[in-house]
């Protein structure tokens, strides 16, 4: 990395090589979960380092279920890296989206399935590929790494080279920087996303009904967000939660998704902080969010000034008085694709994965989440997010108020249709 990419990182706060010395980021301690599993959350390209690095450790079996998977130069490096460790006799399993994908050279997968990696298509694209019905707005939207039987990895990162940095491969021209997160666990709680994996592997394989990919674990019972369970006993007593869940969503009608989401923001009593990539969502959750505000909670928002969906950004924006009028912070962050989808309640349960505040990630994607209530490991959330508070122009109300009448015509139009986006 030459020294004009490493000012370029320190201007853009992205973490491009090892170290703090590009975005002041000190990447801190695993935290210690109850059943002795180990998490650590990791920044930008160290992120994906971490999956790599992984990967190349395996003994037994790899997991990988990704949305893009990129035939870059860091696409390149994963795939010539999973067909090496099929030939030395792992076990490769490698789940893709075909709309996600839809520009890779399909020679790649060729490759990996040459080489021994057993590759799945999710909802092929192209109606004459599928083998069971074509469900083209039903995408898969997860990352997910899972390595032998107690390493995992999941985030917001696709496998590409503007997520990567130089932490795969060395790359002194880069044109575009990406922020997004990801956490690593070590120990026996990998073995619950070992099961999602399975679940939508098994239903890509031999189709069905789309539940069959969902998955939950820790989150606590259907109950607890206002949704009985068939058969279910309302004064049957609630079980306390754990310190860790998972809860791998598909789109059906009564996903817990979006209730958990307004339970967490109504049940807040300190703070909420939010980053999050693409922010289109209901007025319900929109309401829950002000509530929280007027009721004395600080809530704060991370949302992007730049992005790769444009209409998506004129979505948010179109809150932005609501939400400042009831006493939500709203920060853009600066000169980068924010690419992050992250949640902490009162410092002490976060939220982390693939799921993004819009109604696509809510009713026509599959996307994963962990559910993490430690203390710890909130408060390393919180100094995550005051790093890119650095990086972000706070939104002031007096000054939103003045923008010009057709940037309000603009939003006011996506705003009505971000259904559909």
């Amino acid at each position: 990395m030459t020294q004009q990419a490493v000012h370029l990182a320190q201007h853009y706060g992205i973490n491009i090589v090892p170290g703090s010395e590009d975005d002041g980021w000190v990447s801190p301690p695993p935290v210690t979960l109850a059943d002795g599993t180990r998490l650590k959350v990791f920044k930008d390209g160290e992120a994906l380092h971490a999956a790599y690095s992984a990967i190349e450790r395996a003994k037994e079996r790899v997991l990988l279920e990704v949305y893009i998977f990129a035939d870059d130069a860091t696409g390149r490096a994963f795939c010539d890296l999973l067909c090496a460790k099929a030939r030395e006799g792992v076990r490769v399993y490698v789940m893709y989206d075909s709309f996600g994908s839809l520009n890779t050279d399909r020679d790649l997968f060729t490759q990996m399935r040459r080489s021994g990696v057993r590759i799945q298509e999710f909802h092929p694209i192209r109606p004459w590929e599928c083998h069971f019905s074509w469900r083209p707005f039903n995408r898969d939207h997860r990352k997910l790494l899972i390595v032998d039987y107690d390493i995992a990895w999941l985030g917001g990162l696709n496998i590409g080279a503007e997520y990567a940095g130089s932490w795969v491969l060395r790359a002194d021209n880069i044109h575009e920087f990406w922020r997004d997160n990801a956490i690593g666990l070590l120990g026996p709680s990998a073995r619950y996303f070992t099961r999602s994996f399975a679940r939508t592997w098994n239903y890509v394989q031999s189709g069905g009904r789309i539940i069959r990919a969902e998955y939950a674990h820790g989150v606590e019972s259907h109950r607890r967000w206002g949704v009985l369970n068939k058969g279910e006993d309302p004064r049957a007593p609630l079980s306390a939660p754990s310190d860790l869940g998972i809860l791998a969503s598909v789109p059906t009608m009564d996903s817990p998704l979006r209730p958990m989401l307004k339970k967490l923001f109504g049940e807040a009593k300190e703070s909420i902080q939010l980053t999050m990539a693409y922010f289109a969502p209901d007025d319900e959750l929109v309401s829950s969010l002000c509530a929280a505000a007027m009721r004395g909670v600080k809530v704060e928002l991370m949302l992007p000034a730049k992005t790769d969906a444009r209409l998506l950004l004129i979505a948010a924006r179109a809150f932005y008085e609501t939400l400042m009028g009831a006493g939500v912070q709203i920060y853009e962050r600066q000169r980068v694709v924010l690419h992050a989808k992250t949640m902490v309640i009162d410092s002490c349960v976060s939220l982390f994965g693939s799921s993004n505040l819009d109604y696509r990630s809510i009713e026509y994607n599959c996307e994963i989440s962990a559910i993490i209530r430690n203390a710890t490991f909130g408060k390393h959330m919180n100094a995550l997010f005051a790093n890119d508070v650095t990086y972000a122009r706070k939104i002031c109300l007096h000054e939103w108020r003045r923008r010009p009448w057709a940037d309000r015509f603009v939003q006011w139009a996506v705003f009505n249709a971000r259904q559909l986006l």
